[in-house]
């Protein structure tokens, strides 16, 4: 079904020469998806917070010579925000098979994956759960799940407090959130780059516009990775589950703050693995997406 044109003021924003079509997710839930090019798939899910935009420069160029497909995750963007009516609803789980369905709607069963904050969470869950689908998998500025709350600890996890403000039970974190939203969300754009002139004003108020009328599935989003997803995870490091693709992770150094080798922790995981430590902020596919591009095309030639 195609996108028409009455939609929310931050869907003005598209990809140019991108086609926008709404697709079924895994349970029906609709998902704005902007696709284009020609060649073997890759799909670039987004982070947090933010929408397929992010990947406006990076996806263009992978274009060239590949088939291209950018969706918003649900609860995000223009895609459809279910109420977390269970906990799997916003599952990492449940948002990895809605990039399998999508992708397969478009006449594809097998494909590279890059995610980058949230959506690289959710590449790593659909890395374990469809081995077979996903030919190459790319995860840019995060941790898994499981390493990640390992981590956070001491003063050190200051840097991290949304994760405990949204982890907690539903109602106070939606009302925080939402008392000061353009605040809270600008707060990380703004913080968690080194280039501001990467996310322009235009491109800022498309974010920002975004998550407002998106609380309380973004919060939803984000509790699922102090519960189910920690479920998942955990059944998957107990049975020596691991990613058999070959896997590239750029991120920042956050050892160096934290106090950890992110390196070792993501071998455990992926035995192929490419780790970059890179000098970019943590918006990399807006602060140096030729670099971020190359590092994806070097990944599907393994």
């Amino acid at each position: 079904m195609l996108i028409g044109s009455r939609q929310p003021g931050f869907m003005t924003k598209r990809i140019p020469g991108f086609q926008y079509d709404a697709i079924a997710g895994a349970d029906g839930v609709m998902l704005n998806v902007a696709h284009a090019g020609a060649g073997s798939p890759i799909v670039l899910l987004h982070g947090f917070p933010q929408t397929h935009l992010m990947w406006r420069h990076v996806a263009a160029d992978l274009a060239a010579d590949h088939t291209v497909i950018v969706p918003d995750l649900r609860g995000y963007g223009a895609s459809g925000k279910p109420a977390a009516t269970s906990e799997d609803i916003y599952s990492k789980r449940t948002m990895a098979a809605d990039a399998v369905a999508v992708t397969k709607a478009l006449g594809h069963d097998r494909f590279a994956l890059a995610g980058h904050d949230r959506g690289a969470l959710v590449a790593f869950r659909a890395g374990l759960d469809h081995p077979d689908t996903i030919s190459h998998l790319a995860c840019l500025d995060v941790l898994p799940t499981l390493d990640m709350w390992d981590v956070m600890h001491g003063t050190t996890a200051a840097i991290g407090f949304h994760l405990f403000l949204m982890a907690q039970p539903p109602g106070l974190p939606e009302k925080m959130i939402s008392a000061a939203a353009d605040e809270f969300f600008g707060y990380f754009l703004d913080t968690w780059t080194r280039d501001p002139s990467a996310i322009p004003a235009s491109i800022r108020q498309v974010y920002l516009d975004a998550s407002r009328e998106a609380v309380t599935s973004i919060v939803a989003d984000y509790r699922a990775s102090a519960t189910i997803d920690v479920q998942h995870d955990t059944v998957d490091l107990r049975q020596g589950n691991q990613l058999p693709m070959p896997v590239a992770v750029l991120q920042q150094d956050w050892g160096a703050a934290l106090g950890f080798d992110a390196e070792a922790l993501w071998r455990a995981w992926a035995p192929d693995l490419e780790h970059t430590t890179v000098g970019f902020g943590h918006f990399m596919a807006e602060e140096a997406p030729s670099d971020i591009s190359k590092a994806l095309r070097a990944l599907i030639a393994r």
